[in-house]
């Protein structure tokens, strides 16, 4: 019941998404409990879809942050190495411009997943048919991030081998289950790395952030049927990185 009062929640709110700056809404620190931030998020219009709530529904965020850390206030929360944990609003956000790319039995990749919270949420909506993978480079977040998924709702997807952490370069991607229908990149990096194209299947998305010297740009990287990526902002791009003659940078509309 609490399911359907959270959905029926849900659809009052619909909108249509835009991919813009995370920001913090009124209210985002006094979040108590996992509905508390599930509503937040449907008032505040960054939940929309049926499936990002179901699967932020089914999986505690308290489940992936360190001991002592109130798990649900929106806001990054530190998980050691240097990193953090998006927070909740950016959590649910990139979610939803990825939904349509997170259908059953399609592929994601999290590059730098960190706690495993956003790849467990990725292979709770591509399911025991799909492949989310998660790729970070400190050893103690790999553990970490294992260790949380276990205590969650994406333990059997783990066990079964559908969801998996691996220790590496990200910039690499991760070759070995490709291609992927989704990709995020969960730092600032300073160009669109080739390995992550090449890895995005025709019709796949990849969302990342890049820093050009000037700006920070969230962008949109779109793969076409035909191989040609094109590359979207919600700012103008002046300068993007980028390695490959079909590439083409337009704005998000």
């Amino acid at each position: 019941m609490r399911g359907t009062r959270i959905l029926r929640n849900l659809y009052q709110y619909q909108n249509t998404t835009q991919f813009k700056e995370p920001e913090l809404f009124p209210g985002g620190h006094s979040l108590a409990t996992k509905r508390d931030l599930l509503n937040y998020l449907i008032k505040n219009r960054q939940v929309q879809s049926g499936e990002v709530a179901r699967v932020l529904h089914t999986l505690d965020r308290a489940l992936f942050v360190p001991n002592g850390t109130p798990p649900y206030v929106d806001r990054h929360q530190p998980i050691g190495n240097g990193s953090s944990m998006f927070a909740p609003n950016q959590n649910a956000l990139y979610l939803e411009f990825l939904h349509d790319n997170l259908k059953p039995g399609m592929h994601a990749l999290d590059i730098g997943s960190g706690s495993g919270y956003l790849t467990a949420c990725f292979g709770v909506m591509v399911g025991p048919t799909g492949r989310a993978v998660g790729v970070e480079k400190h050893p103690e977040l790999v553990d970490f991030s294992v260790q949380n998924i276990e205590k969650s709702e994406a333990a059997p997807l783990l066990r079964q081998g559908s969801l998996s952490i691996h220790l590496g370069d990200g910039t690499k991607g991760w070759a070995e289950f490709a291609p992927y229908d989704a990709i995020i990149v969960g730092w600032i990096v300073p160009e669109i790395y080739p390995a992550l194209t090449e890895q995005l299947k025709p019709g796949g998305r990849l969302l990342v952030t890049v820093e050009d010297g000037l700006s920070v740009n969230q962008l949109v990287v779109d793969k076409e049927s035909d191989g040609n990526i094109i590359v979207r902002s919600k700012t103008p791009v002046h300068r993007v990185r980028t390695r490959g003659s079909n590439i083409s940078v337009l704005p998000l509309q």
